[in-house]
């Protein structure tokens, strides 16, 4: 073998183990990352999750709004992506603790009996007007002291959260998608799944509660969203009961 032809087979063997290290480089950094998505949604490969719907509350029992619509299709590539499986459940069909599977509960009380059962007893602090149906209460927030008023197709808020029991410890999250409109949730979902990453970083495998604003939905869409406050201390602490009336 002369040297040309031995550079030749050298530079084919270099090139073929420089590929297989590059390949098995890519590999360990996909897993790796798959893994830590996994880790911060709850989802093991082939785990089962819920998709609690909320219903239209000016409709049907079980319609459900074109923007929840998109908001669960948003959660289903997430799931997807983490090798699991999703099973679809109405927001009053839905009777059981959370901690075993991983659950993401979409739409505010008023259309959502699980997610005013979560407020209650896991974000005391927090209320939500739902007895409104005109002027500014409108599903206006309460969080600790602060109050956030929708302003229809301009300004209007979400809470995204990710809760634990126990602490995280060998339990499944639940996470909140409560919004004052049907857009918003869409809007929460799409920042959860752009920005996972960021906050499994941020949480780890603690839990978070999250003000959002979408901004001017009625041009924008679900996509102009910004981060208010991390409201989770406030959302976690009972607020004090209203003073008795005192009879004059």
């Amino acid at each position: 073998m002369n040297d040309d032809v031995r550079n030749i087979v050298l530079g084919v063997i270099a090139a073929g183990v420089s590929a297989a290290l590059g390949w098995v480089a890519r590999t360990y950094l996909w897993k790796r990352r798959l893994r830590r998505k996994q880790s911060f949604f709850g989802l093991p490969d082939h785990a089962e999750s819920l998709l609690v719907v909320n219903r239209n509350a000016g409709g049907p029992e079980l319609s459900v709004m074109r923007h929840d619509v998109f908001a669960l299709l948003e959660l289903s590539a997430l799931i997807k992506d983490c090798n699991a499986h999703a099973r679809v459940v109405a927001h009053d069909a839905a009777q059981q603790g959370f901690g075993e599977r991983t659950e993401f509960c979409l739409g505010g009380p008023a259309s959502n009996r699980r997610m005013e059962a979560h407020l209650s007893s896991l974000l005391p602090g927090v209320r939500m007007n739902a007895e409104a149906a005109t002027g500014p209460d409108v599903g206006a927030f309460r969080i600790g002291g602060e109050e956030y008023r929708m302003d229809a197709g301009r300004s209007e808020y979400v809470l995204l959260a990710r809760l634990t029991a126990d602490g995280g410890l060998d339990t499944r999250p639940v996470f909140l998608f409560c919004g004052q409109r049907a857009i918003t949730n869409q809007a929460a979902t799409r920042y959860l799944a752009r920005h996972h990453e960021r906050l499994a970083r941020k949480y780890g495998g603690g839990s978070f509660v999250l003000l959002l604003k979408v901004v001017n939905s009625q041009a924008y869409g679900p996509d102009v969203v910004e981060l208010v406050a991390d409201v989770t201390r406030a959302a976690r602490t009972p607020l004090p009961e209203p003073a008795p009336a005192t009879a004059e």
